[in-house]
């Protein structure tokens, strides 16, 4: 299969969606079209700068991320992005947007990537989008309204149905011994994505097992998303998930369908 059969939908948006949200959204799904179209796996794969979070950046990461940030400046907000960090438009309101998560999925053909973005105002998240790029569905919250979606309410860890970061050297005994507990683990490398799929109740809980991997753009939607369906969204090692425009800074979240699914797992990685 060529790059450009791997066709990007248009995004199923929701009613009263913020117009910044919705015009960051379209063109990222947009762009990566446009990418997959223009270029094969390696091109889109290929590293073509190292982003403001310290890690490389993909060319699929950088044209994607070009289409946000010109939607955003049209509507003259400031943005906070994976590569190029923080964009001050001398605004109120920040679009705190990972424009690709998965990307290594999204440059392999693999469906499994979205984009997430949260609106900020005077540092505070008022409204959230997620978009699953290879179906166009979406998820959307404001900040005072009960979302259309319900987590699944498990309180437990022992049976549950729980997502991980995949395993490294440094926190393989953690990632056990949740994985020991768990009726079933799935790894889906996006964890904007994971973090919807426990909002909806489609999977008890999402985690980093203790590699302090996630950047604040990775979390931000949930931070609103999931508490409004009845879950939790910390930090492994009790540390505030603040919007902070460091991008260096990391976390090891936690995204569960309660608060204590979210204790119960944070307690058993911390071992």
């Amino acid at each position: 299969m060529t790059p450009g059969s791997w066709p990007v939908p248009e995004p199923m948006l929701p009613a009263g969606v913020h117009p910044v949200l919705a015009d960051a959204v379209r063109a990222a799904t947009a762009a990566l079209h446009a990418a997959r179209r223009a270029h094969d796996r390696a091109g889109l794969a290929e590293t073509v700068a190292i982003g403001a979070d310290g890690t490389p950046t993909m060319r699929v990461d950088a044209l994607v991320e070009e289409a946000i940030t010109a939607a955003a400046q049209r509507h003259r907000v400031n943005v906070l992005s994976e590569e190029v960090g923080f964009l001050d438009a001398g605004s109120a309101v920040t679009l705190v947007i990972d424009p690709l998560d998965g990307s290594a999925n999204a440059a392999a053909g693999v469906p499994l990537s979205c984009v997430a973005g949260a609106l900020a105002v005077d540092g505070t998240v008022t409204e959230a989008l997620t978009c699953w790029a290879d179906t166009g569905r979406c998820w959307h919250v404001r900040a005072g309204d009960p979302p259309g979606y319900r987590t699944s309410g498990r309180r437990a860890l022992d049976g549950a149905a729980v997502s991980l970061l995949r395993p490294q050297e440094r926190n393989a005994g953690a990632w056990w011994r949740v994985a020991r507990r768990a009726a079933r683990v799935r790894i889906l490398s996006s964890s904007c994505l994971e973090a919807a799929l426990v909002a909806e109740g489609a999977t008890d809980a999402f985690a980093d097992a203790g590699s302090d991997t996630h950047r604040i753009v990775d979390l931000a939607a949930a931070l609103l998303m999931v508490p409004a369906a009845g879950g939790a969204v910390l930090d492994v090692a009790g540390r505030p998930l603040e919007l902070d425009p460091d991008l260096t800074r990391r976390w090891s979240g936690v995204v569960a369908a309660t608060p204590a699914l979210a204790a119960e797992l944070a307690a058993a990685i911390r071992g």
